[in-house]
C-alpha cells in the first residue's frame, strides 16, 4: 500500500504547543481542513493519512541509542534482555523506571497523531463530492478510518488506562483535555467504530495491506477478549463475542498457516498466507523495516549494517521453557545463536545468546541493508489462539475446534496434539502456545495485563502477576499493571493529572 506523505495532522493533539509555530508557516503543499475536496484521490489521501502512524509501533526513540517503541512491551515482560545500556534496559529490568523514562512518551504522541489523522478523515471523507466516488467507497474509507482509531485508542487504553477522548479534529491549539475511564473509551469509541467498519463492504483480504474484514474483526476480536478480562471484566459475553469474531475470521478469510517458519520472513509473502494485517515496509524508500539490525547480535560483525544493536533477545530461561523437541526453538526459526561473519562467510560467528530470527531479513543483513520486511499486527494463529480462549471461557469447557486449532499450531511445532483437557488446563496449554508462538510481537505482555497470569519460566507454574519475581529478581506490583502518563504531557496539560498509581 502506498501510503501519502505529508498530509496535514490538524489534529496535534495533547502535543506540546510547538505546533503553533509550525501552523503560522501556512504551508501550501498539504491537505488541510479548508483543501479542496473533489476528488476521489483527495478521500484516498485523507484515509490513508490514518496508516502513517501504525510505524509509531516500530518509532526509534530519541536519546536512546538502539532504542525503539517495541522495546517497551518485550523489557516489561521480564523475558527479555539486552546488550545495551543505551536503551534505557535497566530501568525496566529492574522495574525501576519513572514517567521520564524512555518510550513512554513516544508511544502516547505517535497514537494520538494517529487518532488526529483518524478523526480528520472520519470529518471530511464524507463531505467529498466527486464524480469517481461512489458511496461505498466512501463508506469503506471510512471503515479503515474508524479501525484504526479503534486500534490506536486500543494500545492508549491497555497501556495507560484512562486517557483523553478525542473524536474531533482541533479547532484551535486549547489541548488540554482530561482523561475519562478506559472503559469509556471502548463503549464509546473503540467497540462503536468496530462494529460500524463491521459493516462495510470491505473485502475479506487486502494485499496492498489496507484494512480488510479480516483486519476488522481481528481486532474486535482482541478488543472483545482484552474486554472482557481482567481490566475491564466485561464476563462471558464478551468472550463469546470475540469467539464468534476469530471464527468468522479463520473460517471464512481465506488465511493458511504457513508451512514453515520462515515464510514469515520472506518478502514475497507479504499480506499474504497467514498475514492478516502488517505495518507496511519498502527497501526501496528510507522508512525499511527496523527491526533487523535492532535485533542481530551487537557488533557481531554478521552484517552489511553499521549498527548491530542487539537491543532485544530472549533469556536462557524463557528459551528452556519451550518443550522438548518443539521446532520453535530449533537453529534458524523463532532464534539463532550463529552466523557467517560478513567478511570471513567459512568463518561462523557464535553468539553467547540465543538472539531473534523472527525479523532476519537476509537480503537487508548481507547486502542492501534496507529491510523488505513488514511488521505484523495479527495474523492466523494469534486468532486461532484468541478463538480458543475465548471459546473456552464462554462455553465452559474447549470444544472441537478449538482443539483442534491448538493442535495446528502444536503440529508445526513438530509438538504432540493434545486431548481432552479441563476448562482451567486447556486455558493454560492456549496461553503457553500464546508465549511460545507470538514471542516477541508485542503481544505477550498485554496477555500478561490482561489475564492477570505470568507464566514462571523456572518453576513452570502461571503466578499471580502481582507477586510475580522475574528472572532478574525484580517483582511485580500494582503499579505495573498501567504505564505512567509522559512527564512532558502532564506538564503542558495539567488535566491529565493524577498520574497512574505509583507514579
Amino acid at each position: 500500500m502506498k501510503t501519502l506523505k505529508n498530509i496535514l495532522i490538524v489534529s496535534c493533539m495533547l502535543l506540546s504547543c510547538s505546533c503553533k509555530k509550525f501552523l503560522e508557516e501556512k504551508p501550501t503543499s498539504f491537505l488541510g481542513p479548508n483543501s479542496d475536496l473533489s476528488s476521489s484521490k483527495v478521500a484516498r489521501a485523507f484515509a490513508n493519512a490514518g496508516y502513517q502512524n501504525l510505524g509509531g509501533l516500530l518509532a526509534g526513540q530519541s536519546g536512546s541509542y538502539g532504542g525503539n517503541t517495541w522495546n517497551l512491551m518485550e523489557f516489561m515482560t521480564g523475558k527479555a534482555n539486552s546488550d545495551l545500556g543505551q536503551t534505557g534496559f535497566v530501568n525496566f529490568q529492574t522495574l525501576t523506571y519513572s514517567n521520564t523514562s524512555f518510550y513512554f512518551d513516544t508511544w502516547w504522541q505517535q497514537m494520538y497523531l494517529g487518532i488526529g489523522a483518524t478523526n480528520l478523515a472520519i470529518q471530511r471523507i464524507p463531505t467529498i463530492n466527486a464524480s469517481d466516488l461512489s458511496d461505498a467507497s466512501k463508506t469503506n474509507m471510512l471503515a479503515e478510518a474508524h479501525t484504526l482509531r479503534a486500534l490506536y485508542y486500543f494500545f492508549l487504553v491497555r497501556m495507560y488506562g484512562a486517557v483523553p477522548k478525542i473524536t474531533e479534529p482541533a479547532k484551535d491549539l486549547n489541548l488540554q483535555v482530561a482523561r475519562v475511564p478506559a472503559k469509556q473509551i471502548y463503549d464509546e469509541i473503540i467497540i462503536p467504530d468496530l462494529l460500524l467498519a463491521e459493516k462495510s463492504t470491505l473485502p475479506w483480504k487486502d494485499v496492498t495491506g489496507k484494512v480488510s474484514m479480516a483486519a476488522v474483526k481481528s481486532l474486535l476480536a482482541d478488543v472483545y477478549l482484552t474486554y472482557a478480562g481482567a481490566a475491564i471484566n466485561g464476563g462471558a459475553a464478551n468472550y463469546a463475542e470475540s469467539a464468534k469474531r476469530s471464527l468468522d475470521v479463520i473460517q471464512n478469510g481465506g488465511y493458511t498457516l504457513f508451512p514453515n517458519y520462515t515464510d514469515m520472513i520472506l518478502p514475497a509473502n507479504k499480506n499474504n498466507g497467514e498475514f492478516i494485517f502488517q505495518i507496511q515496509y519498502a527497501a526501496s524508500v528510507p522508512t525499511t523495516n527496523p527491526l533487523t539490525p535492532l535485533t542481530i547480535p551487537n557488533f557481531s560483525g554478521i552484517s552489511s549494517y553499521s549498527d548491530e544493536y542487539g537491543s532485544v533477545w530472549p533469556t536462557d530461561q524463557f528459551i528452556a521453557s519451550f518443550p522438548a523437541g518443539d521446532k520453535r526453538v530449533a537453529e534458524k526459526q523463532f532464534f539463532y545463536t550463529s552466523y557467517p561473519a560478513i567478511k570471513a562467510p567459512n568463518a561462523p560467528v557464535v553468539f553467547k545468546n540465543h538472539y531473534i530470527y523472527k525479523w532476519f531479513d537476509v537480503n537487508a543483513v548481507t547486502s542492501t541493508t534496507k529491510s523488505d520486511l513488514n511488521y505484523t499486527i495479527y495474523r492466523l494463529a494469534d486468532v486461532m489462539l484468541m478463538y480458543a480462549e475465548a471459546s473456552n471461557r464462554a462455553e465452559g469447557a474447549p470444544n472441537g475446534n478449538a482443539i483442534q486449532y491448538v493442535n495446528q499450531i502444536r503440529a508445526r511445532a513438530t509438538l504432540a496434539p493434545i486431548g481432552a483437557l479441563s476448562q482451567t488446563s486447556f486455558e493454560q496449554e492456549v496461553w503457553l502456545q500464546r508465549y511460545f508462538e507470538l514471542c516477541f510481537e508485542n503481544k505477550m505482555w498485554f496477555d500478561m495485563v490482561r489475564t492477570r497470569k505470568i507464566h514462571n519460566d523456572v518453576t513452570g507454574n502461571w503466578d499471580n502477576f502481582v507477586g510475580h519475581k522475574t528472572v532478574f529478581n525484580a517483582t511485580y506490583s500494582e503499579k505495573q499493571l498501567l504505564f505512567p502518563l509522559p512527564k512532558q504531557e502532564t506538564d503542558v496539560n495539567p488535566k491529565l493529572l493524577p498520574n497512574n498509581p505509583g507514579f
